[in-house]
């Protein structure tokens, strides 16, 4: 679009670009033109020059000259008033069109800026969509895996209350098994005893009829006397066969039946404990141990009240025979060994350790009192004889037990409950046989 304005005379006449007849009928004037051209639209000034205005003063209509003179000089000031009046105009309006063209360029900056931010967003709001649809997509596999897991725990826990259900039936099992061994065990042993009885009177059936009256009655009076101390006083008498013997409770007239191994080092050896076959069930009472148990001629104890008695009256010495289940054989020898009174618990007391069953001693120094399944006196917070079974000087259930449980060959490993010596064979191994014997240091 063009505007054009025209100036005379200290008038104005402003023209559109459609108004043809006014701008022809100016086109014969002198004027001073301003153009202005900004964007699509063009600012055209005219102002007429000042002869032109004074010779165009006869145009003026006569009733405004009646109503005015003119004044030449007057009109002169005006017109070039005007004219500064226009240029001031003119520089303003150039101002405003400079200042406009600046807000248009911060304008057009702006729409850019916008639309770039609208790019970010649009694309940021294209990320948060993807990010919901994985977080979507996640929480639905968690969902999922927590079902799972769910199910999973609900049959480890199904799983484990049968296991439980099939333990405890297992240990009632064990338990009932066990004490029917505890049965037929302690039915071996009077069967044991019963057929030893037996030997014993067809043996002096026997000798009696094939002996004369006068003879027969010798036999048994000298029968009544043999009576020893210990082994090594039976040894020293002349009987020199290893087998049971009859020896007096020191202090006392009560006897004892005891085997004595008259071969091993010289002799004169009174057994005081044998393990060989499991036939005897060695989880017994404080009042078992205190008196002996067992059968002298196989497995037996032969009873801390009667060790304790002998080994106070003179130093004995105690040596252990121990054999594994791959054929082989140790053993431990101490130079001094006794035991303290039932009110000290039958404390063990040792020293001097020889032998090839360790260097170290597998029974626990300094003494320990001793222990039974009625009778704790071990140094643990836990009851050593139940949980290891059978009695003995544990300590905190100590690298020793020769007492526990009997296990045959291809069980005997990994027990720890068995019949075990650490420095021999370790914690877990159950050996295959074990001979406890004492006799005088003096022999």
């Amino acid at each position: 679009m063009q505007v054009t304005v025209y100036f005379c005379l200290g008038c104005c006449i402003f023209l559109a670009s459609g108004y043809n007849s006014f701008s022809k009928s100016m086109e014969t004037l002198g004027k001073k033109q301003y153009q202005v051209q900004h964007g699509s639209c063009s600012y055209t000034f005219l102002l007429p020059e000042a002869d032109n205005c004074r010779s165009s003063a006869s145009y003026v209509s006569n009733a405004v000259q009646r109503d005015a003179p003119l004044d030449y000089d007057d009109s002169v000031q005006r017109l070039q008033l005007l004219e500064n009046i226009m240029e001031n105009n003119t520089q303003w309006l150039m101002k405003v069109l400079n200042q406009t063209t600046r807000l248009e360029l911060q304008l057009l900056e702006h729409s850019l800026s916008t639309n770039k931010l609208e790019r970010q967003i649009s694309d940021q709001t294209s990320e948060i969509t993807k990010l919901q649809e994985k977080n979507s997509f996640l929480e639905k596999r968690v969902l999922e895996m927590e079902d799972k897991h769910t199910l999973q725990l609900k049959s480890i826990k199904d799983e484990k209350d049968q296991l439980q259900v099939l333990v405890a039936r297992q240990n009632s099992i064990i338990e009932e098994l066990e004490k029917q061994l505890v049965t037929a065990t302690v039915n071996n042993s009077v069967l044991q005893k019963q057929q030893h009885d037996l030997m014993e009177t067809v043996h002096n059936l026997l000798t009696m009829i094939s002996t004369p009256n006068s003879a027969k009655n010798n036999f048994v009076a000298k029968e009544e006397q043999i009576s020893f101390k210990d082994c090594a006083e039976a040894f020293k008498s002349g009987l020199t066969t290893s087998g049971i013997y009859t020896l007096t409770v020191p202090n006392t007239a009560q006897e004892k039946k005891a085997y004595c191994d008259m071969e091993t080092g010289g002799g004169g050896w009174t057994i005081i404990q044998r393990r060989e076959d499991g036939s005897v069930d060695f989880h017994r009472t404080w009042k078992e141990y205190k008196m002996g148990f067992g059968d002298p001629a196989g497995e037996y104890w032969l009873g801390n009240e009667f060790v304790s008695q002998l080994t106070n009256q003179k130093r004995y010495v105690l040596k252990i025979n121990l054999k594994d289940w791959e054929g082989n054989e140790a053993y431990s020898l101490y130079d001094h060994f006794s035991l303290a009174n039932e009110e000290l618990k039958y404390r063990i007391y040792l020293k001097g350790l020889t032998g090839t069953a360790g260097k170290i001693s597998s029974i626990s120094q300094p003494g320990n009192d001793f222990s039974t399944k009625d009778a704790d006196n071990d140094k643990c917070i836990c009851k050593c004889s139940q949980m290891l079974t059978g009695g003995w000087w544990f300590d905190a259930c100590g690298p020793s037990n020769l007492n526990g449980m009997y296990y045959p060959l291809r069980q005997n490993n990994n027990k720890f409950n068995g019949i075990k010596w650490y420095y021999w064979k370790g914690s877990g191994y159950s050996l295959k046989a074990t001979t406890m014997m004492i006799r005088p240091a003096d022999f």
